[in-house]
Protein backbone atom coordinates (compact mmCIF):
# COMPACT_ATOMS: atom_id res chain seq x y z
CA UNK A 1 0.00 0.00 0.00
CA UNK A 2 1.33 3.52 -1.07
CA UNK A 3 1.99 5.93 2.01
CA UNK A 4 -0.12 9.00 1.99
CA UNK A 5 2.00 12.45 1.00
CA UNK A 6 0.96 14.84 3.60
CA UNK A 7 1.81 18.66 3.22
CA UNK A 8 1.68 21.28 6.32
CA UNK A 9 1.85 24.95 4.93
CA UNK A 10 2.34 27.51 6.78
CA UNK A 11 2.55 31.63 6.07
CA UNK A 12 5.84 32.89 7.58
CA UNK A 13 4.95 35.89 9.93
CA UNK A 14 1.86 36.27 8.23
CA UNK A 15 0.39 39.54 9.86
CA UNK A 16 3.14 41.35 9.64
CA UNK A 17 4.75 40.30 6.20
CA UNK A 18 1.25 41.04 4.67
CA UNK A 19 1.87 44.68 5.77
CA UNK A 20 5.19 45.02 4.93
CA UNK A 21 4.27 43.59 1.33
CA UNK A 22 1.91 46.34 0.97
CA UNK A 23 4.11 48.86 2.74
CA UNK A 24 7.21 48.75 1.05
CA UNK A 25 8.64 51.73 3.82
CA UNK A 26 8.78 48.89 6.45
CA UNK A 27 10.60 45.73 4.58
CA UNK A 28 14.09 45.37 6.70
CA UNK A 29 12.01 46.56 9.96
CA UNK A 30 10.61 45.60 13.03
CA UNK A 31 7.03 45.16 12.85
CA UNK A 32 4.94 44.09 15.01
CA UNK A 33 1.03 43.55 14.80
CA UNK A 34 -1.69 43.91 17.61
CA UNK A 35 -1.58 47.21 18.71
CA UNK A 36 -1.36 50.95 18.01
CA UNK A 37 2.02 51.14 20.02
CA UNK A 38 4.18 49.85 23.08
CA UNK A 39 1.97 51.52 25.48
CA UNK A 40 -1.12 49.94 24.76
CA UNK A 41 -2.62 47.23 26.70
CA UNK A 42 -3.36 43.90 24.56
CA UNK A 43 -0.93 41.22 23.13
CA UNK A 44 1.40 40.91 20.21
CA UNK A 45 -0.48 39.07 17.35
CA UNK A 46 2.39 38.94 15.09
CA UNK A 47 6.26 39.90 14.77
CA UNK A 48 7.99 40.57 11.39
CA UNK A 49 11.65 38.19 11.74
CA UNK A 50 13.58 41.53 12.36
CA UNK A 51 11.40 42.17 15.64
CA UNK A 52 11.76 38.35 16.69
CA UNK A 53 15.81 39.17 16.85
CA UNK A 54 14.81 41.33 19.96
CA UNK A 55 13.08 38.25 21.59
CA UNK A 56 9.22 39.43 20.64
CA UNK A 57 6.56 36.42 19.51
CA UNK A 58 3.06 36.25 19.57
CA UNK A 59 1.08 36.59 22.86
CA UNK A 60 3.99 38.63 24.24
CA UNK A 61 2.53 42.13 26.36
CA UNK A 62 2.90 45.32 23.85
CA UNK A 63 4.36 46.81 26.20
CA UNK A 64 7.00 43.93 26.81
CA UNK A 65 7.59 44.37 23.12
CA UNK A 66 8.03 47.98 22.88
CA UNK A 67 10.95 47.56 25.66
CA UNK A 68 12.87 44.73 23.92
CA UNK A 69 12.28 47.05 20.83
CA UNK A 70 11.34 51.07 21.53
CA UNK A 71 12.06 51.53 17.30
CA UNK A 72 9.63 48.32 16.27
CA UNK A 73 6.38 49.94 14.07
CA UNK A 74 3.89 49.01 15.69
CA UNK A 75 0.43 48.23 13.82
CA UNK A 76 -3.37 47.56 14.75
CA UNK A 77 -4.19 44.08 13.18
CA UNK A 78 -6.27 44.45 9.73
CA UNK A 79 -8.26 41.32 9.84
CA UNK A 80 -10.24 42.02 6.98
CA UNK A 81 -7.07 42.44 4.64
CA UNK A 82 -5.71 39.33 6.39
CA UNK A 83 -8.42 37.11 5.88
CA UNK A 84 -8.62 37.92 2.65
CA UNK A 85 -5.48 36.95 1.68
CA UNK A 86 -5.71 34.12 3.40
CA UNK A 87 -8.25 33.34 1.37
CA UNK A 88 -6.42 33.48 -2.07
CA UNK A 89 -3.53 31.49 0.00
CA UNK A 90 -6.32 28.52 0.12
CA UNK A 91 -7.17 28.65 -3.59
CA UNK A 92 -4.10 28.74 -4.76
CA UNK A 93 -3.68 25.15 -2.33
CA UNK A 94 -6.98 23.82 -3.94
CA UNK A 95 -5.65 23.66 -6.90
CA UNK A 96 -3.48 20.71 -6.38
CA UNK A 97 -6.09 18.46 -3.70
CA UNK A 98 -9.53 18.98 -2.66
CA UNK A 99 -8.23 17.55 0.48
CA UNK A 100 -7.36 20.84 2.21
CA UNK A 101 -7.84 21.41 6.01
CA UNK A 102 -6.66 24.81 7.32
CA UNK A 103 -6.32 24.59 10.91
CA UNK A 104 -5.82 28.56 11.34
CA UNK A 105 -5.92 31.61 9.25
CA UNK A 106 -2.32 30.87 7.80
CA UNK A 107 -1.40 27.20 7.62
CA UNK A 108 -2.98 24.29 6.49
CA UNK A 109 -3.07 20.55 5.89
CA UNK A 110 -2.89 19.22 2.67
CA UNK A 111 -3.65 15.30 0.94
CA UNK A 112 -1.87 15.71 -2.46
CA UNK A 113 -1.60 11.51 -3.10
CA UNK A 114 -4.50 11.48 -5.25
CA UNK A 115 -2.06 14.08 -7.31
CA UNK A 116 0.59 12.48 -8.23
CA UNK A 117 -0.44 11.64 -11.45
CA UNK A 118 -1.31 15.33 -12.43
CA UNK A 119 1.38 17.49 -10.59
CA UNK A 120 4.00 15.50 -9.43
CA UNK A 121 5.25 14.06 -6.41
CA UNK A 122 5.13 15.73 -2.76
CA UNK A 123 8.30 18.18 -2.98
CA UNK A 124 7.29 19.11 -6.58
CA UNK A 125 3.98 20.48 -5.81
CA UNK A 126 5.54 21.94 -2.38
CA UNK A 127 7.67 23.69 -4.43
CA UNK A 128 5.06 24.71 -7.08
CA UNK A 129 2.78 26.02 -4.32
CA UNK A 130 5.49 27.81 -2.84
CA UNK A 131 6.16 29.92 -6.29
CA UNK A 132 2.99 30.41 -6.64
CA UNK A 133 2.42 32.30 -3.46
CA UNK A 134 5.29 34.25 -4.27
CA UNK A 135 4.40 35.09 -7.57
CA UNK A 136 0.80 35.62 -7.34
CA UNK A 137 0.64 36.73 -3.40
CA UNK A 138 4.22 38.14 -3.00
CA UNK A 139 4.62 36.17 0.30
CA UNK A 140 6.66 33.29 1.39
CA UNK A 141 5.47 30.13 3.09
CA UNK A 142 7.41 26.87 4.57
CA UNK A 143 6.19 23.69 3.75
CA UNK A 144 6.91 20.43 5.50
CA UNK A 145 6.14 17.27 3.19
CA UNK A 146 5.85 13.81 5.01
CA UNK A 147 3.71 10.71 5.68
CA UNK A 148 2.14 11.67 8.71
CA UNK A 149 0.19 15.14 9.55
CA UNK A 150 2.77 15.66 12.67
CA UNK A 151 5.82 15.16 11.16
CA UNK A 152 4.69 17.85 8.10
CA UNK A 153 3.91 19.98 10.97
CA UNK A 154 7.18 19.76 12.54
CA UNK A 155 8.91 19.69 9.31
CA UNK A 156 7.42 22.49 8.18
CA UNK A 157 8.67 24.68 11.49
CA UNK A 158 12.43 23.71 10.94
CA UNK A 159 13.73 25.97 8.31
CA UNK A 160 11.16 28.84 8.36
CA UNK A 161 11.26 31.39 6.87
CA UNK A 162 11.05 29.88 3.02
CA UNK A 163 11.92 26.36 4.48
CA UNK A 164 10.95 23.43 2.57
CA UNK A 165 12.23 20.42 4.73
CA UNK A 166 11.11 16.54 3.27
CA UNK A 167 10.25 13.32 5.42
CA UNK A 168 10.92 10.37 2.84
CA UNK A 169 8.73 7.58 4.08
CA UNK A 170 10.35 4.99 6.20
CA UNK A 171 12.79 7.72 7.69
CA UNK A 172 10.16 9.43 10.08
CA UNK A 173 11.39 7.89 13.11
CA UNK A 174 15.08 8.98 12.14
CA UNK A 175 13.97 12.19 11.28
CA UNK A 176 12.20 12.99 14.66
CA UNK A 177 14.88 11.12 16.94
CA UNK A 178 17.57 13.98 17.49
CA UNK A 179 14.57 16.85 17.73
CA UNK A 180 14.13 18.03 21.38
CA UNK A 181 10.89 16.79 22.78
CA UNK A 182 9.62 20.50 23.53
CA UNK A 183 9.06 20.50 19.73
CA UNK A 184 6.69 17.37 20.48
CA UNK A 185 2.68 17.92 20.33
CA UNK A 186 1.69 16.82 23.62
CA UNK A 187 4.81 17.93 25.18
CA UNK A 188 4.69 20.86 27.32
CA UNK A 189 7.04 22.62 30.09
CA UNK A 190 5.65 19.83 32.88
CA UNK A 191 5.50 17.19 30.68
CA UNK A 192 9.03 17.58 29.46
CA UNK A 193 10.20 17.95 33.69
CA UNK A 194 8.56 14.93 33.84
CA UNK A 195 10.36 12.92 31.22
CA UNK A 196 13.70 14.72 32.12
CA UNK A 197 13.51 12.64 35.05
CA UNK A 198 13.89 9.48 32.93
CA UNK A 199 17.02 11.19 31.18
CA UNK A 200 14.63 11.87 28.26
CA UNK A 201 16.17 15.09 26.15
CA UNK A 202 15.16 14.39 22.66
CA UNK A 203 12.50 12.18 20.75
CA UNK A 204 14.56 8.90 19.88
CA UNK A 205 14.90 9.06 23.73
CA UNK A 206 11.42 8.93 24.47
CA UNK A 207 10.78 6.76 21.44
CA UNK A 208 13.45 4.45 23.30
CA UNK A 209 11.26 4.29 26.66
CA UNK A 210 9.11 1.23 27.84
CA UNK A 211 5.91 2.02 26.96
CA UNK A 212 4.32 0.14 30.04
CA UNK A 213 6.49 2.62 32.02
CA UNK A 214 5.45 5.62 29.72
CA UNK A 215 1.35 4.23 30.42
CA UNK A 216 1.96 4.20 34.73
CA UNK A 217 3.66 7.91 34.44
CA UNK A 218 1.43 9.59 31.59
CA UNK A 219 -1.78 7.26 32.19
CA UNK A 220 -3.43 6.26 28.22
CA UNK A 221 -1.45 9.55 26.89
CA UNK A 222 1.79 7.70 27.77
CA UNK A 223 1.57 5.36 24.41
CA UNK A 224 0.47 7.97 22.36
CA UNK A 225 3.12 10.40 23.30
CA UNK A 226 5.55 7.03 22.44
CA UNK A 227 3.90 6.82 19.00
CA UNK A 228 4.11 10.11 18.29
CA UNK A 229 8.12 10.14 19.08
CA UNK A 230 8.35 7.89 16.11
CA UNK A 231 6.45 9.84 13.36
CA UNK A 232 3.20 7.48 14.31
CA UNK A 233 -0.15 10.07 13.36
CA UNK A 234 -3.09 7.86 12.03
CA UNK A 235 -5.06 11.42 11.83
CA UNK A 236 -5.97 12.16 8.50
CA UNK A 237 -6.58 15.34 6.70
CA UNK A 238 -9.90 16.24 6.24
CA UNK A 239 -11.63 18.26 3.38
CA UNK A 240 -13.65 21.20 3.96
CA UNK A 241 -16.66 19.64 2.15
CA UNK A 242 -16.75 17.35 5.29
CA UNK A 243 -19.21 18.60 7.75
CA UNK A 244 -18.15 19.28 10.75
CA UNK A 245 -19.94 17.12 13.70
CA UNK A 246 -18.95 19.09 16.51
CA UNK A 247 -18.02 23.24 17.30
CA UNK A 248 -15.37 23.15 19.63
CA UNK A 249 -12.74 25.61 22.01
CA UNK A 250 -10.33 24.85 24.49
CA UNK A 251 -8.25 26.63 26.55
CA UNK A 252 -4.65 25.15 28.34
CA UNK A 253 -3.75 28.38 31.15
CA UNK A 254 -0.33 29.16 31.66
CA UNK A 255 -0.15 28.47 35.01
CA UNK A 256 -3.03 26.16 36.61
CA UNK A 257 -5.59 28.56 38.12
CA UNK A 258 -8.74 27.83 40.75
CA UNK A 259 -9.52 31.33 40.45
CA UNK A 260 -13.27 31.50 40.09
CA UNK A 261 -13.35 34.77 37.86
CA UNK A 262 -10.98 33.28 35.47
CA UNK A 263 -12.43 30.26 35.25
CA UNK A 264 -15.74 31.85 34.35
CA UNK A 265 -14.43 34.56 32.26
CA UNK A 266 -12.73 31.79 30.50
CA UNK A 267 -15.89 29.95 29.80
CA UNK A 268 -17.62 32.82 28.03
CA UNK A 269 -15.07 33.93 26.14
CA UNK A 270 -14.69 30.08 25.34
CA UNK A 271 -18.93 29.91 24.68
CA UNK A 272 -18.69 33.11 22.80
CA UNK A 273 -16.26 31.83 20.15
CA UNK A 274 -18.29 28.27 20.02
CA UNK A 275 -21.49 30.78 19.10
CA UNK A 276 -19.88 32.92 16.81
CA UNK A 277 -18.66 30.18 14.55
CA UNK A 278 -22.25 28.28 14.48
CA UNK A 279 -23.39 31.74 13.04
CA UNK A 280 -21.03 31.48 10.78
CA UNK A 281 -21.90 28.03 9.92
CA UNK A 282 -25.31 29.27 9.52
CA UNK A 283 -26.20 26.35 12.16
CA UNK A 284 -27.00 25.92 15.66
CA UNK A 285 -26.25 23.24 18.12
CA UNK A 286 -28.83 21.31 20.68
CA UNK A 287 -26.16 19.85 23.13
CA UNK A 288 -23.45 21.52 24.92
CA UNK A 289 -20.26 19.81 26.51
CA UNK A 290 -17.31 20.98 28.81
CA UNK A 291 -14.03 19.39 29.37
CA UNK A 292 -12.28 19.44 32.20
CA UNK A 293 -8.55 18.81 33.48
CA UNK A 294 -6.90 19.42 36.46
CA UNK A 295 -3.76 19.61 37.43
CA UNK A 296 -2.99 15.73 37.98
CA UNK A 297 -3.79 15.35 34.31
CA UNK A 298 -7.54 13.69 35.50
CA UNK A 299 -9.94 15.05 32.63
CA UNK A 300 -13.64 15.07 33.05
CA UNK A 301 -16.57 15.78 30.52
CA UNK A 302 -19.88 16.67 31.12
CA UNK A 303 -22.69 17.66 28.56
CA UNK A 304 -26.22 18.55 28.42
CA UNK A 305 -29.11 18.80 25.62
CA UNK A 306 -30.61 22.40 25.74
CA UNK A 307 -34.36 22.70 25.50
CA UNK A 308 -33.97 24.37 22.01
CA UNK A 309 -30.97 24.64 19.21
CA UNK A 310 -29.48 27.73 19.64
CA UNK A 311 -26.75 29.66 17.91
CA UNK A 312 -26.02 32.60 20.77
CA UNK A 313 -23.35 32.48 23.61
CA UNK A 314 -25.59 33.11 26.98
CA UNK A 315 -27.48 30.00 26.96
CA UNK A 316 -24.31 27.85 26.13
CA UNK A 317 -22.36 29.29 28.22
CA UNK A 318 -25.45 29.09 31.12
CA UNK A 319 -24.94 25.48 30.27
CA UNK A 320 -21.29 25.31 30.61
CA UNK A 321 -21.11 27.08 33.69
CA UNK A 322 -23.82 24.90 35.28
CA UNK A 323 -21.83 21.53 34.52
CA UNK A 324 -18.45 22.89 34.66
CA UNK A 325 -19.39 25.00 38.70
CA UNK A 326 -19.17 21.21 40.50
CA UNK A 327 -16.90 19.99 38.88
CA UNK A 328 -13.86 22.77 39.32
CA UNK A 329 -14.58 22.99 43.34
CA UNK A 330 -11.31 22.88 45.35
CA UNK A 331 -9.40 21.88 42.20
CA UNK A 332 -6.23 23.90 40.44
CA UNK A 333 -7.44 23.88 36.79
CA UNK A 334 -4.96 23.36 33.64
CA UNK A 335 -7.55 23.11 30.91
CA UNK A 336 -11.31 24.06 29.72
CA UNK A 337 -13.23 23.07 26.83
CA UNK A 338 -16.38 24.46 25.78
CA UNK A 339 -17.98 22.33 22.19
CA UNK A 340 -21.04 22.45 20.67
CA UNK A 341 -22.82 19.43 19.02
CA UNK A 342 -25.82 18.08 17.23
CA UNK A 343 -25.85 20.80 14.48
CA UNK A 344 -28.77 21.63 12.49
CA UNK A 345 -29.16 24.05 9.74
CA UNK A 346 -30.55 27.31 11.12
CA UNK A 347 -33.23 27.24 7.84
CA UNK A 348 -34.31 24.02 8.82
CA UNK A 349 -34.95 24.01 12.20
CA UNK A 350 -36.71 27.60 12.09
CA UNK A 351 -37.74 30.40 14.30
CA UNK A 352 -38.04 29.37 18.43
CA UNK A 353 -40.34 31.22 20.94
CA UNK A 354 -36.76 32.64 22.10
CA UNK A 355 -35.59 34.45 19.38
CA UNK A 356 -36.00 38.10 19.59
CA UNK A 357 -35.80 39.94 16.19
CA UNK A 358 -33.72 42.64 17.85
CA UNK A 359 -31.15 41.27 19.86
CA UNK A 360 -30.26 39.10 16.91
CA UNK A 361 -29.82 42.06 14.93
CA UNK A 362 -27.67 43.63 17.24
CA UNK A 363 -25.48 40.39 17.72
CA UNK A 364 -25.30 40.21 13.66
CA UNK A 365 -24.16 43.63 13.72
CA UNK A 366 -21.13 43.06 15.51
CA UNK A 367 -20.57 39.83 13.83
CA UNK A 368 -20.51 41.62 10.89
CA UNK A 369 -18.08 44.42 12.66
CA UNK A 370 -15.25 41.47 14.27
CA UNK A 371 -15.20 40.34 10.17
CA UNK A 372 -14.47 43.34 9.15
CA UNK A 373 -12.19 44.94 11.78
CA UNK A 374 -11.01 41.49 13.30
CA UNK A 375 -12.05 39.52 16.00
CA UNK A 376 -11.27 42.48 19.11
CA UNK A 377 -13.13 44.88 17.12
CA UNK A 378 -16.45 43.70 19.27
CA UNK A 379 -15.69 42.61 22.80
CA UNK A 380 -18.03 42.17 26.01
CA UNK A 381 -17.24 44.48 28.86
CA UNK A 382 -16.42 41.32 31.47
CA UNK A 383 -13.41 39.94 28.90
CA UNK A 384 -11.87 43.34 28.60
CA UNK A 385 -7.89 43.31 30.36
CA UNK A 386 -8.31 39.38 30.97
CA UNK A 387 -5.68 38.85 28.46
CA UNK A 388 -7.74 35.59 27.32
CA UNK A 389 -6.94 34.63 23.77
CA UNK A 390 -9.49 36.29 21.56
CA UNK A 391 -12.20 33.32 20.14
CA UNK A 392 -11.02 31.92 16.89
CA UNK A 393 -11.63 33.54 13.53
CA UNK A 394 -15.27 33.28 12.18
CA UNK A 395 -15.64 31.84 9.01
CA UNK A 396 -14.81 34.37 6.91
CA UNK A 397 -17.40 33.57 3.35
CA UNK A 398 -20.80 34.67 3.05
CA UNK A 399 -23.55 32.02 3.35
CA UNK A 400 -23.53 31.73 -0.44
CA UNK A 401 -20.08 30.51 -0.24
CA UNK A 402 -20.72 28.01 2.97
CA UNK A 403 -22.00 24.22 2.09
CA UNK A 404 -23.92 22.94 4.74
CA UNK A 405 -21.63 23.11 7.76
CA UNK A 406 -18.16 22.56 6.60
CA UNK A 407 -17.06 26.15 7.73
CA UNK A 408 -17.13 24.99 11.28
CA UNK A 409 -14.21 23.39 11.63
CA UNK A 410 -13.44 21.70 15.35
CA UNK A 411 -11.03 23.37 17.07
CA UNK A 412 -8.97 20.25 17.54
CA UNK A 413 -8.48 20.37 13.78
CA UNK A 414 -6.33 23.54 14.80
CA UNK A 415 -3.25 21.95 16.34
CA UNK A 416 -2.91 18.09 15.25
CA UNK A 417 0.27 18.57 15.72
CA UNK A 418 3.61 20.34 17.62
CA UNK A 419 3.96 23.67 19.35
CA UNK A 420 6.49 25.81 19.13
CA UNK A 421 9.07 25.01 22.47
CA UNK A 422 7.26 26.33 25.62
CA UNK A 423 3.74 26.09 24.55
CA UNK A 424 1.74 23.77 26.58
CA UNK A 425 -0.65 21.42 24.89
CA UNK A 426 -0.44 17.77 27.45
CA UNK A 427 -2.56 15.59 25.23
CA UNK A 428 -4.08 14.76 21.84
CA UNK A 429 -6.89 17.92 22.45
CA UNK A 430 -6.21 21.02 21.78
CA UNK A 431 -5.36 24.89 23.78
CA UNK A 432 -6.01 27.95 22.17
CA UNK A 433 -3.17 29.91 20.19
CA UNK A 434 -3.29 33.45 18.65
CA UNK A 435 -4.83 33.42 15.35
CA UNK A 436 -1.17 33.91 13.28
CA UNK A 437 2.05 31.77 15.24
CA UNK A 438 5.11 31.92 13.08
Amino acid sequence: MQSRTILHVDLDAFFAAVEQRDRPELRGKPVVVGGGGPNQRGVVSAASYEARRFGIHSAMPLREAGRRCPDAVFLPVDGRKYLQVSRDVMAILRRYTPLVEPISIDEAFLDVSGSRELFGDGPTIARAIKDAVRDEIQLTISVGVATTKLVAKIASDLEKPDGLVVVPPGEEAAFMAPLDIGRLWGVGEKTATALREYGVRTMGDLAALPVDLLERRFGKHGSTLAERARGVDADRVVGEGEAAKSVGHEHTFDVDTSDREMIERTLLAMADGVSGRLRASGVRASTVTVKIRDSSFRTITRQRTLPEPTDLTEPIYRVALELARPEVRGLRIRLLGVSASHLGEREQLGLFPSDDPRRRSAIEAADRLRRRYGERAVTRARLLGTGLPAPFERDPRSSSERRGVHGAVEAERRSRAPRPEGQEAPDPDVDEVPAEDA
